[in-house]
């Protein structure tokens, strides 16, 4: 008999979770089905009756952390449209260093994490990976040209090309603070990151 409608959403998302714990810490290939089972408390046959395989599991798992960071940490600071563009950006990287702070330097970036361990692997993983990257990437393109448009941000800056830039540096500081367990390799790096933003800032309009 088939759940109620209830029961099946806190029961799909309580399998999600418990996966998601066990592969922010051993990754996904390393996370058998024996384990979520285990972790969930949750039998073969409602497992199966949400997710047809470890695979469904994972994109399961994706679009989870990716809305994840889209409501906590994406829409917060750019969808603030009484705010600045430069200060959008600003917010954003501060929202950031925080998350990292409050999870004292352990899990890293959940986006980051999947990318490592299975871009080189499962194509499928790959591409949605790719295309979560890219969101983000285009909508801090889309707040740079916001404030090229209104003069706070000089001319000269390219704004797809910063972007670029800040996408990659706070991924790879995400990545070190992890490893070392230091915030304050996060804390330098968003300094200097609000330090380049300055440097392409218009005088008296940033």
């Amino acid at each position: 008999m088939r759940p109620t409608l209830k029961t099946e959403k806190p029961t799909r998302d309580h399998i999600l979770a418990a996966a998601s714990r066990l592969m922010a810490l051993r990754g996904y290939r390393a996370t058998s089905l024996v384990d979520v089972l285990r972790e969930s408390g949750v039998g073969k046959g409602n497992f199966y009756y949400y997710f047809r395989s470890k695979e469904e599991l994972g994109y399961a798992i994706l679009e989870r952390v990716v809305q994840g960071f889209v409501e906590r940490v994406l829409e917060p600071c750019f969808s603030d449209s009484g705010a600045k563009p430069l200060d959008k950006v600003r917010c954003f990287l501060d929202r950031l260093l925080e998350t990292q702070r409050q999870r004292n330097c352990v899990g890293g970036c959940p986006m980051g994490n999947l990318a490592s361990e299975l871009s080189d692997m499962h194509e499928g993983f790959r591409r949605r990976l790719a295309e979560i990257f890219t969101v983000w990437r285009e909508r801090m393109t889309d707040t740079l040209r916001e404030a090229q448009a209104d003069g706070s941000l000089r001319s000269e800056c390219d704004p797809a090309s910063l972007a670029h830039f800040l996408v990659a540096a706070l991924e790879g500081a995400i990545l070190l603070t992890k490893v070392t367990k230091d915030i304050q390799i996060m804390e330098t790096c968003v300094g200097e990151l609000k330090s380049h933003l300055t440097l392409y800032a218009a005088v008296g309009r940033s």
